[in-house]
């Protein structure tokens, strides 16, 4: 039982059609041809061993003989031996049924005949004529009754035989008949009975698959993303139901993803709120102190008008930060990616803003930065490096940070580390820096230190590189940035 399961498995529907092609043919022929033998058999019974002359004893064939000969003679008396043939062919069913012959001669001359004749016939008739020409005769195989017969003056002779071994036409018709009936109701039967055992046959291996699967799909259409298909059979449907199950994976990773992005829009939404009514509320209290002349001298005003300025630009700041990560999200931000050489990039820009952000109290360093080509656009590049060191500049504890940058060749790429020396990130918070407007105080207490999504529009970008982006525990405590980027062919 367990290697017919086996091999039940390893058949393909493809070879069950194959198989069930060549027993549609097959099995009728051969139930056909079995029971077309045993037609033939029974016929060959009968027509050796015979059903003919049913009578028990010659008697019976003398009554029989006695009353066909009256009915031929009285036809002959009627002078319509013209159509004799025509007048004695009721007759013919009882000579059939009786497995008997008739002949009627005149002058030698045969008028009517019907039945088969044997080599026994002439041999009985002589000695019918030895013994006058009329009676009955049998030479125990063969049985012969003689009539004479006169009309018109014309004499007549009516012959009379019978083989009680002999086969009656009628019987041998029958039995023919139902023969040919028996052989179209096996061809019949055969076909359909093939045609029900094969349709099961490759039905069956359909159908199971096929409810697996709709099982399946209930599932998923129930919610239960977990569901997976278990199929053991190797054939057409196993990589549909291996294509399922990735599906269903997809399908999962898929609501999981959407619901991510449904939290982190709460909380986009969120946080723009808490980060947007600090300096509106800072505005408003100021604009209000100034309408209400609480700044009496023209430098407080001067001092509050400045304050207003750098919450207007604070607000100006986090919508273009916003704009700029929705335009990236949708794709529509332009990339226009060129051959760098990424570590002479590197070197401008720390010439280029190191002065600048060592007013801020960041000190900019590069560390053995090796020859890199890679394909990147310069602008979303700076931006990720610009966005970085904004981090590093409002986190910073020291009155003055550091900030140390490094570029080494690793496997097929390029890895830019830029490590400072600041409080750095509790360990459950790393792997959340880059989602969209998270920081690490969740009450938010510090909105003035970021609004939490410098590091969500360089993890996009650095995504539109190709490349890969990780925060890790600095060596000396503070936040070290990983950047990864392929090597490019120049």
């Amino acid at each position: 039982m367990k290697i017919k399961a086996i091999l039940n498995k390893n058949i393909t529907i493809k070879k069950r059609l194959v198989i069930s092609n060549i027993l549609m043919i097959i099995v009728p022929v051969v139930i056909t041809s079995f029971i077309g033998i045993v037609c033939a058999c029974i016929i060959w019974f009968v027509v050796t061993y015979g059903t003919g002359f049913g009578f028990d004893d010659s008697e019976d064939f003398y009554k029989a003989s006695r009353g066909i000969s009256m009915a031929v003679d009285k036809s002959l008396k009627e002078g319509k031996h013209a159509n004799l043939a025509e007048d004695l062919a009721w007759i013919s069913g009882m000579l059939d049924k009786n497995a008997m012959a008739l002949s009627v001669d005149s002058s030698g001359k045969t008028l009517y005949q019907y039945g088969c004749s044997t080599e026994a016939d002439g041999i009985l008739l002589e000695a019918v004529t030895i013994l006058g020409g009329e009676g009955f005769v049998s030479n125990g195989t063969r049985e012969l009754y003689v009539q004479q017969a006169e009309n018109n003056g014309a004499d007549y002779r009516i012959a009379i035989f019978a083989s009680p071994s002999e086969l009656s036409y009628s019987i041998l018709k029958v039995v023919l008949v139902l023969s040919a009936i028996i052989l179209m109701f096996a061809i019949l039967f055969s076909i359909l009975l093939t045609n029900r055992f094969l349709t099961k046959f490759v039905f069956q291996k359909i159908e199971q698959p096929l409810d697996i699967l709709s099982d399946g799909v209930r599932q998923i259409s129930d919610g239960n993303l977990e569901h997976r298909i278990e199929y053991e059979c190797q054939d057409e449907f196993t990589p549909v139901c291996a294509n399922f199950n990735e599906m269903a994976a997809r399908l999962k990773a898929s609501v999981e993803l959407t619901e991510q992005h449904e939290q982190s829009r709460k909380e986009l939404l969120a946080g723009i709120s808490h980060d947007l009514r600090s300096p509106l509320t800072s505005i408003r209290a100021y604009v209000e102190g100034l309408l209400d002349g609480v700044a009496k001298t023209p430098e407080t005003q001067k001092e509050y008008l400045e304050i207003i300025k750098n919450k207007a630009k604070d607000i100006d700041r986090m919508l273009s930060k916003i704009f700029l990560f929705s335009k990236m999200e949708l794709g529509e931000y332009p990339d226009n990616p060129e051959l760098l050489q990424l570590d002479d990039e590197v070197r401008q820009f720390i010439r280029a803003l190191g002065t600048e952000y060592e007013e801020k109290g960041l000190i900019l360093s590069a560390d053995a930065l090796v020859p890199a080509m890679v394909l990147a656009d310069p602008d979303q590049l700076r931006r990720v490096l610009t966005n970085i060191m904004e981090n590093s500049t409002k986190y910073k504890t020291k009155d003055t940070g550091t900030l140390t940058i490094s570029l080494r060749e690793e496997n097929v790429g390029y890895r830019l580390t830029l490590s400072d020396d600041g409080p750095g990130v509790p360990e459950e918070s790393l792997p959340h820096l880059f989602e969209v407007f998270y920081r690490s105080d969740p009450s938010r207490q510090n909105p003035y230190r970021g609004s939490g999504l410098g590091l969500a529009i360089a993890a996009n970008a650095i995504q539109r590189m190709k490349g890969k982006i990780e925060a890790k525990a600095g060596k000396n405590g503070g936040l070290e940035i990983v950047i990864w980027l392929p090597r490019a062919e120049e």
